[in-house]
């Protein structure tokens, strides 16, 4: 009961609305037929055979009995497959039968391949066995003994009988897939003679139809009439009790898809200005949320009705078929709604005026529930066995009628200019309605029924789920870009709630943008599937393909595998970094083991951990890592030439790691650069400078190279202050006060003590060096500091000069200087060129000016 259940929540909540295409001689497809057995030997694929034996270990069970029980798997399987081969003979017309009995063939597939499994550990046996025998005798050498020969013998004759079995379980997979192949090619000229075949109407629609219409309506009134008779007087309080339960389910279901999802699929009227993310958003989730919300609802009474036995056989399936067309009903208007949005312009995804959309609305909804009550007659006409003039003459009113809704719609004038004239749709969308209108309405008049009625459903239905599904991808697109997500609701409240930065909730946006998608490749892709005349049982088996494998070549891609792989990988990293923390804080920390050990420990459980949880990870994806040899083979050339340095760093890491010259926290010189070690890793090794600059560092560099440590054992060191006193100092009241200065210092050991040594006659000064060690040689300088600030004070009252290099003076050349009133400047100028100008002008006109050299 539950496994019916589940399948019947699955079907209608996703699927049940949407007809499955067309049948054989209607050309309407039937909801819900395959909830029907297709034939009385049809089965379930659990009972289509049965199961091949488990492999077992060859000591527990004889190797002949073995073979004999594998014989006679076999022999049952071949039984099986005639049933089914004279099935697909006697169904040919029937494709909901056919794709069951595709679906209960590659089960067996599936079990005659497995004997080959059964058999392997034994002839893996054999053959190691005959190897270790060696090979039989040439003629003219001498014969094995009789003991070798029998062995050798039985051996072969058993390898043979186990090889004649593989054989027949081989043949039989080959010619079931033949027997796929046929149901393929089937059920192809069947969708072929469903949309191709023509109907003569002058026959079909005769004064008949009136006839048979009303007396099949009385049928209907009477079978409906009957079975509520019968629930009145019998069934009462089981109809009331399935009844109410379903109410009760609809309040619960209603309650808190409002109370998690209210702010979600309902548009707020008092936002002024939404954003093109709140829009999409409120369509895409106001269209999928409630539509879903009424299939588990739907799905649910359906279950509590027929739980109680209140149903009949006719009358459930009636009930399935109305209620799926109230699915494909309300989840059209609910679309329509959220994109023309007639009484909120401002969250209107189609710029559109409101009068046109509320005909728009209309319009759809009218084509939808043409549609839908074509698709519930079609299955009354299937139950009462009418007449096939029936059949036609529903299908033909439907599709003039949907053909004639698309032109009208066409025809809608849905925008205003400025100067307030209506203008039209674009030219390719009108003309593209006029175009499936008056295709279907041909089609309907030239008497291609089922083509017609094909076109009519994808027009309404594939048009729905393709715009929903648009929608919602342009949704998560925009959830996914960045600061979408902190736009939304969802992210606001998250963001209100918690810490989190901006651009950890761009990455939170990006995850539910993937999320997004998945989900709506993984609920419209099969609806549309089915739409396109494939059946439950055909995504069925696409996704158990998908799931445990897909064979390209001699490589198997298992989607499972890749996720187990993949979720055993991110499982085992976690746990090493929870086991990193647990051994540094818990068991480290605690035993006060020294900080450069913690690290080196840490680092390579790390490494160790997470190699590990790589290794498991291939092989839980179902990767045989002896696969890989060739590959480690390749990549261990490129390691001798290409990666060599990186080869090198690696090593020179894991020697820093195991010797360990150096730890974190330690001051060490290498080459140019002194500072703190604060990372060593496998490649390189990251040294802080006193100037807060991080230098990476090669580990190879530091391997092959001299390198310092300040702090290798311990933290005592010595440092030097220097100083020179004037030529005439009496140096021993010199070398006393120095001596004083150092040993005052608080921070200055007293053993080893500090000494002052007369180190040198310079040449301007006579030159002293104080030395003295510290527990810390990380606070030399500031000892220093202080030890030169208290010697300037100190000679300041011994009256101890401390001379000083005279500086050179430069001569200055003096040089005009620059006019501080640049106006004053200009207006001397001007005075001057004036007055040269009045001079010329004085001379006399017959006396020639000298001539001025040419410049060529």
């Amino acid at each position: 009961m539950l496994y019916r259940f589940v399948r019947l929540l699955l079907i209608l909540a996703l699927t049940a609305a949407m007809p499955a295409l067309v049948l054989a001689q209607t050309g309407i497809p039937l909801l819900g037929e395959t909830a029907e057995p297709a034939s009385p030997v049809a089965q379930p694929p659990a009972q289509a055979a049965p199961q091949a034996p488990q492999a077992a270990p060859v000591q527990a069970q004889p190797s002949d009995e073995l073979i004999t029980e594998q014989q006679n798997a076999l022999k049952a399987l071949v039984a099986k497959t005639d049933a089914f081969a004279k099935q697909i003979d006697d169904n040919q017309e029937d494709d909901g039968t056919l794709v069951d009995i595709r679906s209960q063939l590659e089960e067996l597939s599936r079990q005659a391949l497995g004997t080959a499994t059964v058999f392997r550990p034994r002839l893996n046996e054999i053959n190691a066995r005959l190897e270790q025998l060696g090979p039989a005798p040439a003629q003219g050498q001498p014969a094995e003994p009789d003991i070798v020969a029998t062995e050798r013998k039985a051996l072969t004759n058993e390898k043979a009988e186990i090889n004649a079995v593989i054989a027949g379980a081989q043949t039989l997979s080959v010619r079931i897939a033949s027997m796929g192949d046929k149901i393929s090619t089937l059920r192809s000229e069947l969708f072929r003679k469903t949309l191709t075949k023509r109907y003569e109407l002058n026959d079909l629609l005769s004064t008949k139809l009136a006839v048979d219409a009303n007396t099949e309506f009385s049928n209907l009134s009477g079978a409906v009439t009957s079975w509520f008779s019968f629930v009145l007087k019998f069934k009462y309080q089981a109809a009331l009790v399935a009844t109410i339960m379903a109410l009760v389910a609809a309040l619960v279901l209603h309650i808190v898809v409002r109370r998690i999802f209210g702010r979600i699929f309902e548009p707020d009227p008092t936002v002024e200005n939404p954003t093109y993310l709140s829009r999409l958003s409120a369509a895409f989730w106001s269209t999928l949320l409630p539509t879903l919300g009424l299939g588990v609802f739907l799905s649910l009474a359906y279950f509590f009705f027929d739980y109680y036995g209140v149903l009949r056989g006719d009358i459930g399936i009636f009930l399935r078929s109305i209620m799926g067309v109230i699915l494909i009903v309300f989840c059209v208007h609910r679309l329509t709604n959220a994109a023309l949005s007639p009484g909120m312009p401002k969250w209107r995804l189609i710029p559109v005026e409101s009068g046109p959309a509320r005909w728009l609305v209309v319009l759809s909804t009218a084509m939808a529930v043409v549609l839908g009550a074509n698709v519930f007659l079609s299955v009354v006409n299937e139950q009462m066995g009418s007449p096939l003039s029936l059949t036609v003459g529903r299908s033909f009113v439907a599709t003039i009628i949907v053909g004639l809704i698309l032109i009208m719609m066409g025809l809608v004038r849905p925008f205003r200019t400025k100067s307030g004239e209506w203008r039209p749709w674009p030219a390719w969308l009108r003309f593209l309605a006029y175009a499936l209108g008056t295709i279907i309405i041909v089609a309907a008049l030239l008497g291609y029924i089922g083509l017609a009625i094909f076109l009519a459903f994808q027009v309404v239905i594939t048009t729905t789920l393709l715009i929903t599904a648009y929608i919602g991808f342009l949704s998560a697109r925009a959830i996914g870009a960045e600061g979408g997500f902190a736009e939304t609701s969802v992210g606001r409240w998250i963001a209100g709630r918690t810490s989190l930065e901006e651009g950890t909730l761009d990455q939170l946006g990006l995850a539910t943008s993937i999320a997004l998608n998945l989900l709506i490749v993984v609920v419209f892709l099969p609806m549309l599937l089915l739409m396109w005349g494939f059946q439950f049982a055909d995504i069925q088996a696409w996704a158990y393909r998908i799931a445990m494998g897909v064979t390209v070549g001699s490589v198997t891609i298992s989607l499972f595998g890749i996720l187990t792989g993949v979720i055993v990988f991110i499982l085992g990293y976690f746990l090493t970094r929870w086991f990193q923390s647990w051994l540094d804080d818990s068991v480290m920390a605690r035993g006060k083991v020294d900080t450069g050990v913690r690290n080196s420990i840490r680092l390579v459980v790390g490494y160790a951990g997470v190699a590990l949880a790589a290794v498991v990870g291939v092989s839980s994806a179902g990767i045989n890592l002896s696969n890989l040899a060739l590959i480690a083979g390749g990549l261990s050339l490129g390691l001798g030439f290409g990666l060599q340095n990186v080869v090198s760093n690696f090593v020179s890491g894991l020697i820093l790691l195991a010797e360990r010259p150096f730890k974190v926290g330690d001051w060490i010189v290498a080459g140019d650069v002194s500072g703190t070690v604060k990372k060593i890793s496998v490649r390189a090794t990251e040294i802080e400078t006193f100037q807060r600059q991080s230098v990476i560092l090669p580990n190879s560099n530091l391997i092959n190279s001299a390198v310092g440590n300040w702090t290798h054992r311990n933290k005592l060191g010595r440092v030097e202050i220097k100083v020179g006193v004037a030529y005439g100092s009496d140096v021993r009241r010199v070398h006393e006060v120095l001596l004083e200065i150092a040993r005052g210092h608080q921070l200055v050991l007293k053993n080893p003590e500090p000494f002052v040594q007369f180190v040198n006659f310079g040449t301007n000064a006579l030159e002293f060096e104080i030395r003295v060690f510290l527990a810390d040689i990380l606070n030399g300088g500031s000892v220093q500091n202080d030890i030169r600030f208290a010697i300037m004070d100190a000679f300041g009252a011994e009256g101890i000069e401390i001379p000083s290099a005279p500086r050179q003076q430069m001569p200055h050349a003096d040089k005009e200087p620059w006019p501080i009133d640049d106006d004053k400047t200009e207006a001397l100028h001007a005075e001057e060129q004036a007055a040269k100008e009045e001079e010329e002008r004085s001379q006399p006109k017959g006396r020639r000016r000298a001539r001025r050299p040419d410049p060529s």
